[in-house]
């Protein structure tokens, strides 16, 4: 492993690529590894690495086992600073996993102090007197207050981080952030003189990830979701521990075929399936079809293959909320998630043994479960196709180009988009 000056630990796939776009666009040369690479594998020079967990809705013991064992595997490549990535919509119940990761993260780090600011203006996440918001609703009342996994029912990101953990969670409000660096670090400063530990902070603008990034980036731990680290790589370059890389989103030319895959069943993705299929041949996988057997994904499969030559297909398992509803009562919640991740990720390793060279995958459960199947170990980060969203390219083994893409973000048109800016 190369060493690096930021070591990242995101708790979900599509989160960690989120991140990476964001270092990339400030010009930091950024690797994503799914999980820990095994021994021996080839982690190319870079300046930032983003390990990708599957941690956000799993026991909190298992989540500080593995975000821990993903700390000492950064630290052993020489990385300085870190990062706890989680999701801009603050996806966690009140059992975790958010407070348990970053109190284990900052034991072993030896911090006292770490701020928590989930804001990403840019995607209309913002955080305002310590309350998130969805565009101009709070977080309870968007779509997030029915995610069948991690409802989002409070929007005071105090009160929520309050519950998952024993120390004490305060805030550095709009006015302690709108003057600047120094009036935030002050701010900081005074909270960690008065014990506490945690520390909301708001973000309104672009202006103020900028200012956090400047105040926080000596802490030994910094949390957040992708957003925050925009101000990063400007205060590392500001203390000379970063150079300027104008080619950081650099990617090699990918060859092959064309298709999507989504599993999603966010508001923005169903918009983006019917903007995509008004266009091109897509078909829909149901869980209850899907528990019958395995005809149903081997009938995608050959519908899939006896198309994509003639152009980009879609598959996907994403329904309304109802749907969604009903069939979880079927088959039960993790049942139902399970078959549409095996179902997706068959289709994806089956499409590749037929041609395709670039993907593009709505949701993260789904990209991580893509590329598993695939035996992707790492990407290689490249160009914005929408805010939070890079198209990638693998490290080792078959080159492909992955864009891998949160539920909730992208525009209607993210999919044709996408396939039209492939590397």
């Amino acid at each position: 492993m190369s060493s690096c000056l930021l070591g990242a630990i995101a708790d979900d796939l599509t989160g960690a690529t989120d991140l990476c776009n964001t270092l990339v666009r400030e010009g930091m040369r950024t690797v994503q590894t799914t999980g820990i690479p095994p021994a021996g594998f080839s982690v190319p020079d870079t300046d930032a690495i983003v390990v990708a967990l599957k941690s956000r809705t799993i026991p909190a013991a298992a989540a500080i086992d593995q975000s821990l064992a993903a700390l000492a595997w950064l630290q052993s490549g020489g990385a300085r600073r870190i990062f706890f990535k989680y999701c801009s919509t603050f996806d966690s119940t009140d059992a975790g996993n958010i407070g348990p990761v970053a109190d284990a993260l900052l034991d072993r780090l030896g911090g006292d102090l770490a701020i928590a600011c989930p804001a990403f203006p840019e995607t209309g996440r913002s955080v305002f007197q310590g309350h998130l918001f969805v565009g101009d609703m709070l977080l309870s009342d968007s779509p997030m207050r029915d995610h069948p996994l991690t409802p989002m029912r409070d929007p005071s990101l105090v009160r929520v981080l309050q519950r998952q953990t024993r120390h004490k969670v305060g805030m550095a409000a709009y006015a302690d952030v709108e003057p600047g660096a120094a009036a935030l670090a002050a701010r900081l400063e005074a909270l960690r003189k008065s014990g506490t530990r945690h520390v909301i902070v708001d973000a309104v603008s672009d202006a103020h990830l900028r200012s956090i990034g400047e105040a926080c980036a000596d802490l030994a731990l910094v949390t957040g979701g992708s957003g925050v680290a925009r101000g990063l790589p400007a205060a590392y370059r500001k203390r000379g521990l970063l150079a300027a890389h104008a080619d950081a989103a650099a990617l090699p030319r990918s060859q092959g075929l064309a298709a999507v895959l989504a599993g999603s069943c966010s508001a923005a993705t169903l918009r983006q399936i019917a903007s995509f299929a008004a266009g091109h041949p897509a078909l829909q996988l149901k869980p209850t079809a899907l528990a019958a057997g395995d005809a149903a994904v081997e009938e995608a499969i050959a519908w899939a293959r006896a198309r994509i030559a003639q152009g980009p297909v879609l598959v996907y398992a994403s329904a309304a909320p109802d749907e969604v509803a009903a069939a979880q009562r079927s088959l039960g919640r993790e049942r139902a998630a399970e078959l549409v991740e095996r179902a997706l990720a068959r289709v994806a390793t089956a499409l590749v043994d037929s041609g395709v060279g670039k993907l593009v995958v709505a949701g993260g459960e789904t990209s991580g479960a893509v590329v598993n199947a695939l035996d992707v170990k790492a990407l290689r980060i490249g160009p914005q196709i929408d805010p939070g969203v890079p198209w990638t390219t693998s490290v080792g083994g078959r080159p492909l180009a992955l864009a891998l893409k949160s539920g909730n973000f992208g525009a209607e048109d993210f999919f044709a988009k996408a396939l039209r800016q492939a590397p």
